[in-house]
């Protein structure tokens, strides 16, 4: 199956697709700010507001988080992933860690 056409679902069933289930599978990445932006982060919690920086770290944080579970399916044979969830952390005061998992399946 070409990558391109490669479905990530949250849902259990994929429309019109039978599959048998391969296995589960992960993709994880841990992402920090820099210094100089952590104090404007620091600042921006004083008076309050969305930190923009942050929502942006993990924004990137996720879709590294699925890039790596595509390729963690693909590498296993699978041609979807199905129950795709999101699971997310804290590691220290900066660093925020995103795992994305689910069940990779192959189409019958």
């Amino acid at each position: 199956m070409a990558e391109d056409h490669f479905i990530i679902s949250t849902t259990e069933h994929i429309p019109g697709k039978e599959y048998d289930v391969i296995g589960e599978v992960f993709g994880l990445t841990t992402q920090s700010k820099n210094v100089v932006r952590n104090i404007g982060a620091g600042l921006k919690n004083i008076v309050g507001g969305e930190i923009k920086d942050y929502t942006k770290m993990l924004d990137e944080a996720r879709n590294v988080a699925v890039d790596r579970l595509k390729q963690n399916a693909i590498e296993m044979g699978a041609d979807a992933v199905v129950m795709m969830r999101f699971d997310s952390g804290s590691i220290g005061a900066d660093m925020q860690s995103v795992a994305a998992y689910g069940t990779a399946v192959k189409y019958k």
